[in-house]
């Protein structure tokens, strides 16, 4: 394992454009950093600091920053369709085949610099959070400080899978360009999906329930969207606005599945390709 990731890692640290694209990935999802501190003055009435909200406390604060962060996913996105589109063009993955790498061998460096990176990431997060929320969350017992924490494990999950699937559709179509493009291609046949079954069914819930299984709605479906339950933190006796934002394992099992299947399909197009 080391040693597949050690050779995937060298590529990477010779190319510029990934060393860019790489370090863009970790810094940007630090913007949550910058938030927590900003002040915004109201022609001099008053001023709002984002840190005095309460939306930085234990336990929210976990649920707030992996979904901001998860939405800067597609800059190492790049990098792993680009690991792929210079495999090819650059003819490497046949000199890696000729030089002793199997092809099993071949799909598992890329899968398990996936899992560094991601893994990596939900470090860097999970350290940047706790600080901010040891800084201005006004709960400090551990039972609240670590609950909801899952957040990490959903985040960590998500990232795999969203970079597998840029891996097989780089292994499928062998360009950069191509295999990010795909991706939209996706998000569209997805909504199409929900439209057809939400018509079929004549419903719209029947719709989602299907789409929830897919693979970019099930990732996203990881980590829900907080602002609604901000404002429930603001509003607790409006009963209509209240939603399920928890970590299932359900959902998890999902993203792992398609997870598999994604590496699986990788080496499979790998294993029949002739090179």
């Amino acid at each position: 394992m080391l040693r597949l990731l050690n050779i995937e890692l060298q590529k990477l640290i010779q190319n510029r454009t990934s060393k860019i694209l790489i370090f863009v990935s970790f810094i940007l999802p630090f913007t949550v950093l910058v938030l927590s501190s900003i002040k915004i003055n109201f022609f001099g009435f008053f001023t709002l600091e984002l840190g005095e909200l309460g939306i930085f406390n234990f336990p929210i604060i976990w649920h707030i920053t992996t979904f901001f962060a998860s939405q800067f996913k597609f800059f190492f996105a790049i990098v792993v369709v680009s690991m792929i589109g210079n495999e090819y063009s650059n003819k490497t993955i046949k000199q890696n085949l000729i030089d002793g790498l199997s092809k099993k061998e071949f799909i598992l460096s890329k899968f398990y610099t996936i899992i560094f990176f991601s893994l990596a990431a939900t470090v860097l997060i999970g350290l940047a959070t706790f600080l901010i929320g040891l800084y201005y969350s006004s709960y400090t017992e551990a039972t609240i400080i670590f609950r909801e924490i899952e957040f990490l494990l959903a985040y960590f999950v998500k990232l795999v899978g969203f970079f597998s699937l840029c891996l097989f559709f780089g292994m499928l179509l062998k360009r950069s360009a191509f295999a990010l493009a795909f991706l939209f291609i996706l998000y569209i046949v997805e909504w199409i999906i929900f439209g057809l079954v939400a018509w079929q069914t004549d419903s719209a819930s029947i719709g989602f329930q299907v789409k929830n299984y897919l693979p970019l709605e099930s990732m996203y479906k990881l980590i829900d969207q907080p602002f609604q339950r901000i404002v429930m933190t603001k509003f607790p006796d409006k009963a209509e606005i209240a939603y399920d934002y928890a970590v299932h394992f359900h959902e998890i099992v999902i993203v792992l599945g398609w997870t598999a299947l994604f590496v699986f399909l990788s080496y499979r197009l790998l294993k029949k390709r002739d090179l």
